[in-house]
């Protein structure tokens, strides 16, 4: 496909990554010549310097032969500019990057007003993936399939749930529950395993189920989670501005601790069922003072990863809290794993995610669409959710009897609401929604699964 993107800041940069891995046409556009020669050295992309709302400038780019237009900069308006000039130059698929909380209960509105595809807000998106995970604290990360009735949750090992040593089989058997272990994770190694492959303690599984079938799982190896009644955030930004706002829903207790005091003024104006104190969040005395040691969640939201790091290993030591850690660059992912924080949150990683999701359905067949997709297990495997709409040669046949692909399951099956878990006698039909697990990159289509 023929893509332009204006912007190449954190997503217009991680979307080039994403987007340059799936052998695309990519046209980068930035005002800032340094940016736009760096991302399209970096992934092999053609670079405009201008102001991607200009006519001119859209045409440079190829505008009238675009498949898709994405406006991330960092200015919503100029991106809902650019979006109505790319319509109005060539009528291709748009998306615009929308942030500020003020549009929030607009977008609707906007997007069918101006003819936008797509709009995305990664604080919003963020917001929401927090929400999920303080929901479920004994996740490290959870993702949802089937319009919310299944979830994908990853969590590690510990000795006292008895795993080590054993096989998937013998866990699976022993524990009589309707989730399948989808992945497993390993220092560096990833693996899909099948009946045979043996867990080891401080290894990090994924399993899918059913929202009912993965709580059941939790209750039976033991882990109880602990109910997050009160949440304390370090950074008042826009992500923490839209998740108390869930939070205060739903009756939690919300302390916000931001150093600036303007921004304190706006949020208890705009939140005024939060705490807002206005101090320095990476001061031990202020964390100590401000209820750290009995907080049930602590999230670090601040702008600088290395504050959020520390601030969550410090949180780590003096509370038993979940810890929610924001982190805007992608490099030393490694390094940042080790520290053991209980969960990562990377916004422009769930906005890319997004994005690709709607580009891989753009590229689909007629006989299935991507409903859900995520780069899973830092990347290296991805999780989709197709929508079978016609007959195939996937259809109708039972799963022991398909020739799939290696290191590819058939995790979860949705007929109609009912979520099923894949059996070797079960079948794929016309209608189903189908969740899968793979390390193979780039499935387009249900019939992607088979082997050549």
């Amino acid at each position: 496909m023929y893509i332009i993107i204006v912007g190449c800041g954190k997503v217009g940069v991680s979307l080039a990554e994403r987007l340059s891995e799936e052998n695309h046409d990519l046209i980068m556009v930035d005002m800032n010549p340094q940016k736009v020669e760096n991302v399209s050295n970096r992934f092999d992309a053609l670079g405009i310097v201008g102001n991607g709302a200009s006519f001119n400038i859209q045409m440079e780019a190829g505008v009238e032969k675009a498949d898709l237009f994405i406006a991330v900069t960092g200015e919503d308006e100029l991106n809902l500019l650019c979006c109505l000039m790319a319509k109005r130059n060539k009528n291709c698929k748009t998306i615009a990057r929308v942030r500020n909380p003020i549009y929030s209960k607009e977008i609707g509105f906007i997007r069918e007003q101006l003819g936008i595809s797509m709009i995305i807000n990664p604080e919003l998106t963020a917001a929401r993936e927090i929400l999920k995970l303080l929901k479920f604290p004994s996740a490290i990360k959870i993702d949802t399939f089937a319009k919310g009735r299944v979830e994908l949750l990853r969590f590690r090992v510990k000795p006292e749930m008895g795993f080590g040593g054993k096989s998937v089989m013998e866990i699976m058997g022993k524990l009589k529950s309707e989730v399948l272990i989808c992945a497993v994770e390993r220092a560096s190694e990833v693996a899909i395993p099948n009946g045979s492959f043996v867990i080891e303690d401080n290894d990090i599984l994924s399993i899918v189920g059913s929202l009912e079938g993965t709580a059941d799982f939790f209750e039976r190896i033991g882990v109880r989670s602990k109910k997050v009644q009160n949440s304390l955030i370090v950074g008042g930004g826009t992500i923490a501005h839209y998740l108390t706002l869930s939070l205060l829903k739903i009756g939690f207790r919300v302390r916000i601790i931001e150093q600036k005091k303007e921004r304190c003024e706006y949020l208890c104006q705009v939140l005024p069922g939060a705490d807002i104190i206005n101090a320095d969040g990476s001061n031990e005395d202020v964390l100590l003072e401000e209820g750290l040691a009995a907080a049930d969640s602590l999230i670090a939201l601040t702008n600088m990863d290395e504050e959020n790091i520390f601030l969550s290993l410090y949180a780590k030591k003096h509370s038993n809290a979940k810890l929610i850690t924001k982190i805007n660059r992608i490099g030393f992912n490694d390094v940042v794993e080790s520290f053991d924080i209980d969960s990562l949150i990377y916004p422009k990683y769930l906005t890319a995610d997004y994005i690709l999701q709607y580009v891989r359905a753009l590229q689909n067949s007629i006989g299935s669409n991507i409903e859900t997709l995520y780069k899973i297990l830092d990347d290296r495997a991805e999780a989709l959710e197709f929508s079978v709409r016609e007959a195939s040669e996937v259809t109708d046949v039972p799963l022991m009897d398909l020739n799939l692909k290696d290191n590819l399951l058939i995790c979860c099956i949705n007929r109609g609401g009912t979520i099923l878990t894949p059996r070797g006698q079960n079948m794929i039909k016309v209608g189903d929604t189908v969740i899968i697990v793979t390390t193979n990159k780039g499935l387009r289509d249900i019939r992607d699964i088979l082997k050549a």
